[in-house]
């Protein structure tokens, strides 16, 4: 009865917010018995080699991070390592995210170092296994809500997100890529400049139809987002010298889309690049309320600059 007793017992140290912990790859019953008493997780590593011994779970507990919430008895923590119940983070990736600000995000959720993330993401080795025609990942790593084990690795955030995108991108679209005479690179590349162009739903085809009608004519983009993303640690001001810096982004200064995407797009952006409104404006500019004025003539786009962007 008294072992039962104290099998049932939640141990004094686990807090409301859980304790969180980890067990190494290679470790035996013995010594992750002993860090989970020392850790306060536990109440007596005797009894949790005991319940492993009983059990005939000596060498099947999982290495990974968990976290015992408040409340767990020995019992309940010996389960957690024998199914692998690892403590998850969960991560929203707005869209139009860059891989940078992606890497800035997991790190600050302690799911992996920054720097690490974006060696992994720019790795121009590992993109064609993924299907990717770019020599980064920029672009494909799927704006959503996800749920990683703590001790993940950078590969493996990747990997999640890339194939969140595959999912995403449907045959239907793949299809309708080819009718466009475009690769998946190229529409996707797009979709990012519309993301980052405009954040109002019902505008993206139209945005989408004014790039097309460009390209078309062999006009060039002009988009100021295409430039910012070539600014190492953009203030904010974007300057005439800006605009005129040679890039392989910068859409004032070439022609046809930049090199590769520029944000990570969300599925309406992507839809919007597939299927652009019939419109015929070439122009664009920024209201005060965060919509667009689009014009047809050069002579209208300059009228519309003037009355909302220009400052009395």
């Amino acid at each position: 009865f008294g072992l039962f007793y104290l099998l049932d017992q939640p141990p004094a140290a686990i807090g409301p917010e859980g304790v969180l912990f980890q067990v190494h790859p290679g470790e035996d019953v013995a010594r992750i018995a002993a860090r989970l008493q020392d850790a306060g997780v536990i109440r007596s590593r005797y009894l949790f080699r005991a319940v492993a011994r009983l059990k005939g779970t000596e060498t099947t507990l999982k290495a990974g991070y968990y976290r015992a919430e408040p409340g767990a008895t020995t019992l309940d923590i010996h389960e957690l390592l024998v199914a692998g119940r690892q403590d998850e983070v969960r991560v929203t990736i707005p869209e139009g995210f860059t891989l940078y600000q992606i890497a800035e995000r997991l790190e600050h959720l302690s799911l992996v170092s920054a720097d690490d993330f974006i060696r992994a993401a720019t790795d121009s080795r590992q993109t064609g296994r993924y299907g990717i025609a770019g020599t980064t990942f920029e672009g494909y790593l799927f704006p959503d809500t996800y749920a990683f084990p703590r001790g993940i690795t950078s590969r493996r955030i990747i990997a999640a997100m890339v194939g969140r995108f595959w999912e995403k991108f449907k045959p239907a679209w793949k299809e309708r890529t080819r009718e466009l005479g475009l690769n998946v690179h190229q529409v996707v590349t797009l979709a990012s400049i519309i993301e980052k162009e405009t954040a109002s739903a019902p505008e993206r085809p139209l945005i989408a139809a004014v790039f097309y009608n460009r390209l078309k004519k062999g006009m060039r983009l002009e988009s100021d987002p295409t430039v910012i993303y070539a600014i190492p640690d953009f203030n904010g001001n974007l300057t005439r010298r800006d605009l005129k810096t040679r890039t392989p982004y910068n859409t004032y200064r070439i022609k046809g889309l930049p090199v590769g995407p520029i944000a990570n797009p969300g599925a309406a952006a992507l839809k919007a690049a597939l299927y652009p409104a019939r419109a015929d404006y070439l122009y664009f500019v920024a209201r005060k309320d965060g919509t667009h004025q689009f014009s047809r003539t050069l002579k209208d786009h300059n009228r519309a600059v003037g009355k909302y962007q220009r400052t009395p």
